[in-house]
């Protein structure tokens, strides 16, 4: 499942988008996991070669991951990398895919830099992208359960959307769709030194509806 140190491209990649996990146990995991659930992509997992890491991780986490995903494709140019933080697997290409036996490891995997399970896959793939231009990291940057390691191996190159700061999972779900929807591409700023915490800003304002001809 984890790629080899040499396999995401370092020399060719300007950019790496670094998308935060979803949580891999809970409700949503156990309808994904159900034997008897029949929709396309419970069946497609418990097929031979699996469901893209990127389906299965958006489902487990609905619009948050959803707009993640997007943001970070849409806006990747040639030569950059879009890759997801794992439990257990390091950084994975969402592309890769996964199977049900995966996803139970990574539920048995804390999210936390103190445990060697998630520490130390994702500081080895992280320092095979240290050539990088930039690491924009998609998630949470007030918890250090992934910055701490990532800011060891990227220092001021870790970066992330300012506009995050005081917005919820929803929120912040919604701001990169629309950011995809509108073509507009989020300022960045270095982790290292950024005020993480902040007041909650402003509901993001509905997009106007488009006529029907």
């Amino acid at each position: 499942m984890q790629s080899a140190p040499g396999d995401h491209g370092c020399q060719r990649a300007r950019r790496v988008f670094l998308l935060s996990p979803a949580h891999s146990g809970g409700r949503r995991a156990e309808i994904l996991l159900s034997p008897e659930a029949e929709f396309p992509l419970a069946e497609q997992l418990r097929a031979r070669g699996g469901a893209p890491l990127g389906e299965v991780m958006a489902f487990l986490s609905g619009l948050y991951f959803r707009g993640k995903l997007a943001y970070a494709r849409h806006f990747a140019a040639d030569g950059d990398r879009v890759l997801v933080i794992t439990p257990g697997a390091g950084l994975v290409a969402p592309e890769e895919r996964v199977t049900p036996a995966r996803l139970h490891a990574f539920a048995r995997c804390e999210i936390d830099a103190a445990n060697p399970c998630f520490r130390d896959p994702l500081v080895a793939g992280a320092r095979a992208l240290a050539g990088c231009s930039a690491a924009v990291l998609l998630g949470s940057v007030a918890s250090q359960k992934y910055v701490g390691p990532l800011l060891e191996v990227f220092g001021d190159r870790l970066v992330f959307p300012p506009d995050f700061v005081g917005r919820g999972d929803m929120s912040r779900g919604g701001l990169l769709l629309r950011c995809v929807a509108e073509g507009c591409e989020l300022p960045y700023a270095p982790v290292r030194g950024a005020v993480l915490r902040g007041q909650r800003p402003a509901k993001l304002e509905p997009r106007p509806r488009r006529r029907e001809p």
